[in-house]
Parts: C-alpha cells; sequence; structure tokens
C-alpha cells in the first residue's frame, strides 16, 4: 500500500512535460520515499503545474483543508513543490523531478539521496535524457566567438548575467553527488548561478548565496578556465540560471559521455572549425574537449561535427589561433522553443502526451 502512493506521484511525475520514467528495479519510488512522506506524497499526486489553493487541493484529494494546508507548506519549505501568491492568495504547484525539485535538495544532499539518485539514472539509463527538446542547451564560451559573427542574447552567458537586476551563486548538486559516491572530480564546485529581472530576489534564499553581477561574470571567466562547459535551459527567453558542469559530473551531460544519448542536451548553433596551416599539434585542445569531438592523426586537430557541441572550451585552450567556432549550416541545429511554455508544448507532443 505504500509503495501504491509512491507509484501513483512517479506516475504523476511522469505525466509533466520533463518526465519521470519508471524502473523496473522501483529506483524511483525509494527516490521519493526520502524526499516525499506517505501524506506528502499523496497530496503531490494530485497536484499539476497550475498553482491552485489549498482548498482545491484538498478537494481533489479528499482530506481536510488545513491538514493540507499543513503539508503543503511543509513541502514548499523544503523546495519539493512550489508556492506563490495570486492576487493576495497562497497557491502551490507540482514541479518537475529534473530541472525542479531534486536541484533545491542541496541543503538536504547526503550520501543516501546521492546513492539514490545514482541508482536511479544508472537503471533508468539516462530516463529523461531520451525525449526532446533537450532539458539542457549549451552556451558557447564568449571569447571562443569572433567578434564579426552575430551572435543571439539567448547565446550568449555575459549577456544573460548583464541583463538581470540580481544574481546568485550555489554549489552545484551534480558534483555534490558525484563526491558523495566516490567519484566525479577536483573542478570548482560554488558555481552554479542564478539571476533574475528583479532586485533583492535571492535574499531570503536557503539555497543561494546573492552576489553581485561583477561576482557573477567572475564566476563566470573561472568556471571557463577550469574546463567547465555553460549550459542553460533550451529556450530563448526567460531562463533563470546557467549550469558550469562537466561530463564526468553533470546529470545532463552524462547523458552524452556515459550513456550515449548524442541529444541529452541540446547543441549550441556553432561547431569548432580547425585551420591546418596554424594547427601545431599540440594536443592541449584534446585534453580540453569534454566531449571527445577532436583527435589529432598526423599531428594535426581533427573535429568530429556530429560530436562537437559548440561549447568552444577548446579555442580557449588553443596557444596558435587555429581554432575557432563557426554556425553550423542553416537549420542543422533546432532553433529552441520561445519560452519555456513552449518547450512544455513541445516536449508533452514529442511524448505523445
Amino acid at each position: 500500500m505504500q509503495t501504491d502512493v509512491y507509484k501513483q506521484l512517479a506516475q504523476r511525475l511522469d505525466e509533466i512535460p520533463n518526465g519521470f520514467p519508471s524502473t523496473e528495479s522501483g529506483a524511483e519510488l525509494r527516490l521519493l520515499a526520502k524526499l516525499f512522506s506517505l501524506e506528502e506524497a499523496a497530496i503531490a499526486s494530485v497536484m499539476s503545474l497550475k498553482t491552485e489553493t489549498a482548498g482545491v487541493i484538498a478537494e481533489y484529494a479528499g482530506v481536510d483543508v488545513e491538514q493540507v494546508r499543513h503539508l503543503l507548506k511543509g513541502m514548499s519549505s523544503r523546495g519539493l513543490i512550489e508556492a506563490r501568491r495570486n492576487e493576495g492568495r497562497l497557491e502551490f504547484k507540482l514541479i518537475p523531478f529534473v530541472v525542479g525539485f531534486y536541484e533545491t535538495q542541496l541543503p538536504r544532499m547526503d550520501a543516501e539521496l546521492a546513492a539514490l539518485f545514482e541508482q536511479y539514472l544508472q537503471d533508468s539509463q539516462g530516463g529523461i535524457l531520451h525525449d526532446q527538446p533537450a532539458i539542457h542547451r549549451v552556451i558557447p564560451v564568449g571569447e571562443a566567438v569572433p567578434f564579426d559573427l552575430e551572435i543571439f542574447p539567448y547565446e550568449k552567458a555575459s549577456q544573460l548575467l548583464e541583463n538581470a537586476r540580481s544574481w546568485a551563486v550555489r554549489d552545484c548538486i551534480c558534483r555534490v553527488q558525484q563526491h558523495l559516491v566516490g567519484k566525479g572530480c577536483d573542478r570548482p564546485v560554488d558555481n552554479c548561478l542564478s539571476f533574475a529581472l528583479e532586485e533583492g530576489a535571492f535574499g531570503n534564499s536557503k539555497v543561494e548565496r546573492a552576489i553581485s553581477k561583477e561576482e557573477a561574470l567572475q564566476l563566470l571567466r573561472q568556471a571557463e578556465a577550469a574546463g567547465l562547459v555553460h549550459s542553460t535551459g533550451n529556450y530563448r527567453s526567460g531562463t533563470s540560471y546557467i549550469c558550469n558542469c562537466c561530463t564526468c559530473c553533470c546529470g545532463i551531460m552524462r547523458g552524452v559521455a556515459e550513456f550515449n544519448i548524442p541529444t541529452a542536451i541540446a547543441r549550441s548553433d556553432f561547431l569548432a572549425v580547425v585551420d591546418a596551416d596554424l594547427c601545431a599539434g599540440c594536443g592541449d585542445c584534446i585534453e580540453r574537449c569534454q566531449f571527445g569531438a577532436l583527435s589529432l592523426p598526423e599531428a594535426l586537430a581533427l573535429i568530429d561535427e556530429a560530436r562537437c557541441m559548440g561549447c568552444g572550451l577548446c579555442i580557449t585552450a588553443c596557444n596558435t589561433a587555429a581554432l575557432h567556432l563557426v554556425r553550423r549550416p542553416a537549420g542543422q541545429v533546432p532553433l529552441p522553443p520561445i519560452d519555456e511554455d513552449e518547450w512544455n508544448r513541445q516536449r508533452l507532443q514529442m511524448r505523445g502526451k
């Protein structure tokens, strides 16, 4: 009976665009049981992505409204659902697993939760990463894009930060999780950036530390220097974060490197190219590439276009200026959805929901 409650919640989470596929092992149910009490899971399983009052949700669940309100506030305080005020009323909505309530669990990430997440990722073989449009898209390193090449604001990490009015940083939950299971790398941890159009948006955050725009831009440069790939939500407007991660830790980029899902993350609209006359055959770019897109036959760098994600990190490692980014041929990379709502619609359609 207890398992049935978590199955209902898992099914509900799999009905929303991001998805939450089941596994034969039931790893997803053990993960949910770590985060939600039985009573909370029963309430969350009747919620939707639409904000609703505690009274409406109580009617769905057939539970006393005061009990539901207490449970909703508890889940909201732990980042499992979202609460917002609408015309003076407090309303609540379901949020996805990834990107969603998993990322808010940073203060509660321990060895048990890290192991449960790893088991789910392994047993589902990348799970949600198989569906399209991809959850994340790569943003190229700014200095890798030639100054005379047109680049749209949504393609430029520094521009996203410049357009904001408040900024924050948190530890990368992917690297924290991998360290707890005895894996990962020694790249910096504190560089997961959030930003908002409102001033003071992160003053009361329990997860993020408010920083200045200058600090955010500096962290972006430090991430590039450490060889971390920039990525964000796979839509053109309304993004609010920049992940700086790697293929050995990132729960999304591991889909490409570990589970052989080429579309696990959307590539940028750029492609690295080599100037054979300038290439010294040093191999620095090969070590820099996260996606195994470069090789060095006959002492000349060669790019596998199918594997190149257009992140531009290889350009920053080249001391002879032999590498640069160009735009891919028109239509080779799908235009990202205009916003999250359009992403949701496309994702549901592609999933046949």
